[in-house]
């Protein structure tokens, strides 16, 4: 069950307003402190409201993460849908690799403190692993139905599209929040690249 569906759904435009400041609010404490950082009243100070009615839409702190969550999903998610969306075949391999590649690195940049807060509570939240494993299953499934509209062989289309998927956040993964320095990232691109390109060849 999603969190939307354990709040308070408000009906009027200005209690429709008043809850997506609070989680908006609570995106930007969660990303600038982490959650065990964050308390309610924070996140209704920073919404501009009382504690009172942040508990008027929300049980607790971990409702409102949830809710940031499902924000974080359709923003990682929606680039990645609209670029193979607009793929026309025939496609190129490589080119689209590379699309791809970028954008996801824009994505961790973009969204690293949120994206870090998120991914150290799935190890310990089921709530929060569980909209993860959803999310890797959508992209996958959305993919792989894209790559055959187009005229791919469909032949274990879900693991080769779901191996590219794992190179790809690695390599952004690697890039953005590791940093080694014996590593030489261009060449380490260049070969992300080229492994991702052979498993649709």
């Amino acid at each position: 069950m999603s969190a939307m569906n354990k709040i308070r759904e408000p009906k009027q435009e200005r209690s429709i307003e008043t809850k997506n400041k609070i989680i908006n609010a609570g995106l930007e404490v969660f990303a600038s402190v982490g959650y065990y950082g964050t308390n309610t009243a924070e996140i209704a100070r920073v919404a501009g409201v009382s504690t009172g009615i942040v508990y008027g839409y929300f049980h607790d702190k971990r409702d409102i993460l949830l809710c940031v969550l499902d924000i974080y999903i359709q923003k990682v998610t929606r680039p990645i849908v609209e670029i193979m969306e607009g793929l026309s075949a025939p496609v190129d391999i490589k080119a689209l690799s590379e699309k791809l590649m970028t954008e996801v690195i824009g994505i961790h940049e973009d969204n690293a403190r949120l994206h870090n807060t998120l991914h150290a509570l799935a190890a310990t939240d089921e709530g929060v692993n569980s909209s993860f494993i959803a999310l890797e299953r959508e992209i996958t499934e959305k993919i792989s139905s894209r790559f055959i509209e187009l005229g791919f062989d469909g032949n274990a289309m879900s693991e080769k599209v779901h191996s590219a998927m794992n190179l790809i956040q690695s390599f952004a993964h690697e890039y953005v929040f590791d940093k080694h320095d014996y590593i030489d990232y261009s060449v380490m691109r260049g070969l992300v690249l080229t492994m991702v390109t052979q498993l649709f060849a």
